[in-house]
């Protein structure tokens, strides 16, 4: 069959696929995979063969950077430590435990080899979230399965190079964790440079088609060279992606961003469900090497039966810890919140040594303040129950990358079609019985977190303090301006109010209406810059401030097209 006309094919089955799953209670992810192996069989396709290179340098990078970019950097800091500790403990602790237990169940792999397929199995992936927003459970959960799954994939590729080295030379413990922590910094670092680069060249180009195609080229701008020198590609993207996110509100025009975050969702969306449709079509292939190669059914299922228990005990035993431990920092900085009364900041501020400060550095403290008073409202506002732990225990699932990583095993490792072979029936094991099931739990447990009001009210809240700010901005320019210009302004100061020149015609039109453009802008820019100061402090929900960001965008796109 054509290439081409199997790609065509290839889309329309995503698209298809994609869009009946939901209709049918069915992970849209499992669905592609049982066509993919339902299409293997049609008269005319070609047999597949993953190339790992194909997702690990060339898909990868732009589904974690298109994930990253729409990350909330500020709830991806508040959980850091639990995201760390997902990302890169149970990754470890699964590897380990999982190469002890196939050393002993799978003949001549060695514990080095066994080590790199419990890293392979290791990660988990984004799937997880999907079917998790649609449930509608908390933010906070979403956040921790979003961080998670763009982190994990980088240690146990980390790992399991390390492991598969290991199996030709003598490699410590202390050397492998050397070489993940310098993988891990220098990745850190270049994804930062990289991200603020890309922001800069960006913001010379006034074009939105040449500002989306520059982005398509940044995640691979931020792989590569970390690749060479030895850091994580991956996690390089993933700071790219948050910087990116982060502060493209700042560097980027809005149509800019718009344009960009359109193009990337039909790119992730495309990526992710061509991943699981390969999945599909590879795995009749596989099984056909595991025949060739003579391999024992027995031995296969009780070496994924073992993975699967090993995978889900190790989770489970590091989320109650996470529980736990959420829960003593949680009391430790209520028991710290009398330091951060208005009283005592008050008395900080006007002390003089405070008084010797410059107005920057007084303002960095305030701020200091108001970001930590916020993340003790958030703590006690957003607790993780027990409920929500077995939400997050059960959502580890696995896909793409666990595939993709397994064909990394080099073609002399001993029982190699054995070893692919088990990274896909964990693969689709967990698709089925944890994402079919994901949904039921979520309903069972009944965590579901309706927050729409709550949303209503903070939305309310944001509008009123941008009305305040505009009112300020208009009250310090008036005395200055004309009075129809001052009175149109006040006229439309809310960020999404349809810009339209109301003024009356004439020979001043030109001039009032230039005048008005300035100062729309300049209201346009203080709401920006309020909203983005209350976006660094925490003061509000992610995706209210979110709403209203684009609410500002809204504002100057309509203030762009004024006539």
């Amino acid at each position: 069959m054509d290439l081409t006309l199997l790609a065509i094919i290839g889309v329309l089955v995503i698209v298809a696929v994609s869009g009946l799953s939901p209709k049918l209670g069915i992970a849209a992810p499992l669905s592609l995979v049982v066509a993919g192996v339902g299409l293997s069989y049609l008269p005319g396709v070609p047999a597949f063969e993953l190339e790992p290179e194909v997702i690990l340098a060339g898909v990868l990078p732009p589904l974690l950077y298109a994930a990253a970019v729409n990350m909330p950097v500020v709830d991806f800091r508040r959980d850091l430590k639990s995201i760390g500790g997902l990302s890169v403990v149970v990754v470890l602790a699964s590897s380990v435990l999982c190469g002890l237990v196939f050393d002993r169940l799978i003949p001549g792999i060695g514990l080095a080899q066994g080590i790199a397929l419990g890293a392979v199995l290791s990660p988990t992936d984004a799937v997880a979230t999907s079917i998790v927003k649609r449930t509608g459970v908390a933010p906070r959960l979403v956040t921790l399965l979003d961080g998670e799954s763009m982190l994990n994939d980088a240690s146990a590729l980390v790992l399991l190079r390390s492991a598969i080295a290991a199996t030709g030379a003598g490699v410590s413990i202390w050397g492998v964790a050397g070489d993940f922590v310098k993988a891990v910094a220098l990745a850190v670092l270049l994804g930062f440079v990289i991200g603020f680069a890309s922001l800069v060249v960006r913001r010379r180009v006034h074009d939105a088609t040449l500002n989306t195609a520059i982005s398509f080229v940044v995640p691979f701008a931020a792989y590569t060279p970390a690749e060479h020198v030895g850091a994580s590609g991956l996690v390089a993207v993933v700071v790219t992606g948050l910087v990116t996110g982060y502060w493209g509100q700042k560097y980027l025009r809005p149509q800019d961003r718009r344009a960009e975050d359109v193009n990337w969702r039909t790119i992730a969306f495309l990526l992710e469900g061509g991943v699981f449709l390969l999945v599909g079509l590879e795995a009749p292939g596989l099984v056909d090497d595991f025949r060739a190669d003579g391999g024992e059914w027995t031995r296969l299922a009780i070496v994924t039966v073992a993975a699967l228990v090993i995978l889900l005990v190790v989770r489970a035993v590091f989320v109650v810890y996470v529980l736990l431990d959420l829960r003593h920092d949680r009391q430790q900085m209520t028991a710290g919140r009398s330091r951060l009364d208005p009283e005592n900041v008050r008395l900080l501020l006007e002390s003089p040594r405070a008084r010797r400060m410059s107005e920057r550095r007084r303002k960095a403290i305030h701020q200091m303040v108001a970001r930590n008073q916020a993340d003790i409202a958030f703590y006690e506002r957003e607790k993780l129950t027990a409920r929500d732990g077995g939400v997050l225990v059960w959502a580890g699932m696995r896909g793409s990358v666990t595939l993709a990583a397994a064909q990394t095993l080099p073609a002399s490792t001993e029982q190699r079609p054995l070893l692919v072979l088990v990274a896909l029936a964990v693969a689709v094991s967990t698709l089925v019985l944890q994402g079919g099931t994901l949904a039921w739990l979520v309903r069972r447990l009944g965590v579901e977190s309706d927050r729409s009001q709550v949303r209503r009210d903070e939305i309310a809240s944001l509008s009123h303090l941008l009305m305040d700010v505009a009112e300020a901005r208009i009250d310090e320019e008036a005395p200055e301006l004309d009075p129809v210009v001052v009175a149109q302004a006040r006229a439309q100061s809310a960020p999404d109010k349809f810009t339209r020149w109301a003024g009356p015609d004439g020979e001043e039109r030109e001039r009032r209406l230039e005048t008005y453009r300035e100062l729309r802008q300049s209201v346009l820019s203080d709401q920006r810059d309020a909203l983005m100061e209350a976006r660094a402090e925490g003061r509000y929900d992610s995706a209210a401030i979110g709403e209203m960001l684009r609410r500002v965008d809204s504002g100057e796109l309509s203030l762009a097209a004024l006539e």
